[in-house]
Parts: C-alpha cells; structure tokens; sequence
C-alpha cells in the first residue's frame, strides 16, 4: 500500500465521517479550481444524498460562467461541526473563504509546490498536470464506492484541459490522458465545451493582435508586457481576460520566460509567470508569490516594482543559456 493511497483513503474515511462537508478554492479561480472543487461537490452528492455538502468561495469567474454559479452563502457557525476541502490552492492566504479556519478539520487536495503547508490532512502531488487529474484519479482509486455523472466530468475534464494547456505542458503524462479518456466516456460535449473556452469576441481578438505589436523582449530572452488600466479600459477586458495576455506571449525563439503584469481593482499587479526548460518559480516565491516550477504567479504592490523583477528574470535568462544547451 503506498503512501499516495494511505492519504486518499484518509481523505475518503473522512468523508465519509462527516454528515457537513465544505468545498473551497482559491482566489481569482482558474478552470483548475473552478473544475475541481464543483466536480468532487458533484461527485460527493451523488455518492452521498443525506450528507450537506456546500461549495463556498467568496469570488467567482466571468470566463467560466456557463459552469453555473456557486452556492449561497451559509450561517458561519455551521462551520464549526463541517470538514472544509481545500483544492487547488497553495497557500492559506488565498483561499477564497473568509470562514474557512472555522471547520473543525482542514483536508488539502493541491498540485502545487508546497511552500507553505495548512491543513489537518493534506494530499499533494506538485507533478499532476491540475487538481482536476487528483480529483478524476481520486474517483478511480475509489469508483466502487464513488458515483460519476456527465455534469462532474465535465467539470472535471474542464480544469484538465485549461490547466494543461490543452494537453501539450509537460506535467501531461499518459495517465492524465488516460483520466481524461475515462472523463470523456461519461459522455462529456467537447464541442460545445470548447466552445464556451475558445471562442472570442471580437474585441478581445483586437486586444490580442494589440498585445503583439506592444510586448518587449529583455536583452537575454524575457518577453513581457504591462496590461495596465488605460489598456484593459481601451479593449473592455475584465481583469480575467487582461490575464490571458500570459498565452499570447509563447512561443518566440529565444525567449524561454514570460512575463505579464496585469493592473487589478484593488491596486496591485498580479504577475503571471511562464517558462520553458528553466524553472522560474523561485522568482515568484522572492515577490511574494509561487506555484509550480515553470508556471507561477506573484503579487507587486507598485508599478516600480516591476522594472527590478524584469531584471531579475532576464539574469535567470542569462544563467540557464550560459550553463545549458538544447535549448531552442
């Protein structure tokens, strides 16, 4: 019995303990998140009719609306007699739930790396392509005992797609494929699911092409952009689709680390970080931020800020081109 399954049919024991079972995510959830926390929900009230589960965040996603919303809010002090699931998300600090310390146990489901640990009961994999793939190898593990419909997995397959760039990152592995094939025979609509995440307005398609023509490449390799107020105002994005600039910025020669710096309501930059071969989640972990070796993220709280993390990276650039080759 290995270690992976002793955590998982922990995680099950407890589930099954509890008659009040509550789901959260992270802020400004993903697909990941978003996928994973309403698809184990939907997978827990299938499987368990008399229990209470809730899924309870304190924000949600335009981008992934046609999802359906969240439920309403609970009285805190149910809290108290509740085990609290937390999925997708790294640190304590930005789980999207002003409640959450309340429960009386804390599991962890998350893909991240663990910088800093929370949690009575914590199950994480850092080399998963989503915790989607935890949750779907999750219902595998435990099918005999678990129920499945084509609302959970498509949820599920939902957060797989997004948080693997559509199967092509290198955290896919064959059994991330063969978990989605197992999704996709619940009876998952692909085409209207790609649909409802691929499809653009018009005006976001202009934005794109704008982001083109004002990105800027550092002397060593970073290719960035700055998506600050003015520019999100000029092309209406929401701050979800300022966001996505991160994916327009792949793919050039010579550049293996991207950067994009977003302006947010609240006044601060979130900064998405991206790259290939070199890892760069410990420029994230110095401003502040984290996640996974070459997908990351951190939090400025002045635009002067960003020159000095530009040149951070650009050093990181310099040093992994002069110590290794097959780069491209």
């Amino acid at each position: 019995m290995t270690e992976q399954f002793k955590t998982m049919k922990a995680i099950l024991d407890k589930i099954k303990q509890y008659d009040r079972i509550i789901i959260t995510r992270h802020v400004r959830p993903d697909g990941d998140a978003i996928g994973s926390t309403k698809g184990l929900a939907r997978i827990l009230r299938l499987t368990y009719p008399k229990k209470e589960i809730y899924l309870q965040t304190n924000d949600g996603s335009d981008y992934l609306a046609f999802l359906g919303k969240d439920d309403e809010h609970i009285a805190p002090e149910l809290y108290k007699d509740a085990l609290l699931i937390v999925i997708d998300t790294a640190t304590a600090d930005r789980i999207s739930n002003s409640h959450y310390d309340k429960a009386r146990e804390i599991i962890k489901i998350d893909h991240h790396i663990d910088i800093k640990p929370y949690g009575d009961l914590c199950w994480i994999e850092d080399l998963r392509s989503s915790a989607c793939e935890m949750i779907a190898y999750f219902y595998q593990t435990f099918k005999d005992e678990l129920k499945i419909d084509k609302e959970a997995a498509t949820y599920i397959f939902c957060g797989m797609v997004t948080d693997s760039g559509r199967f092509r990152y290198e955290s896919t592995t064959g059994e991330t494929l063969r978990l989605a094939s197992m999704l996709l025979d619940c009876g998952v609509d692909t085409e209207t699911l790609y649909s409802h995440l691929y499809l653009e307005d018009f005006d976001f398609l202009k934005f794109q092409a704008y982001v083109f023509e004002q990105m800027q490449i550092t002397k060593n390799g970073v290719v960035h952009l700055y998506v600050d107020n003015a520019m999100q105002q000029k092309f209406n994005l929401t701050t979800e689709q300022a966001s996505e600039a991160i994916s327009f910025l792949k793919g050039i020669k010579g550049c293996i680390a991207q950067l994009a710096f977003i302006d947010m309501p609240d006044g601060t930059i979130r900064v998405r970080l991206r790259s290939r071969f070199m890892t760069i989640n410990q420029l994230a972990e110095k401003y502040g931020g984290g996640g996974h070796q070459c997908t990351c993220g951190a939090t400025l709280h002045n635009p002067a800020e960003i020159e000095p993390m530009l040149d951070d990276a650009d050093k990181m650039v310099a040093d992994y081109k002069a110590n290794n080759k097959g780069w491209l």
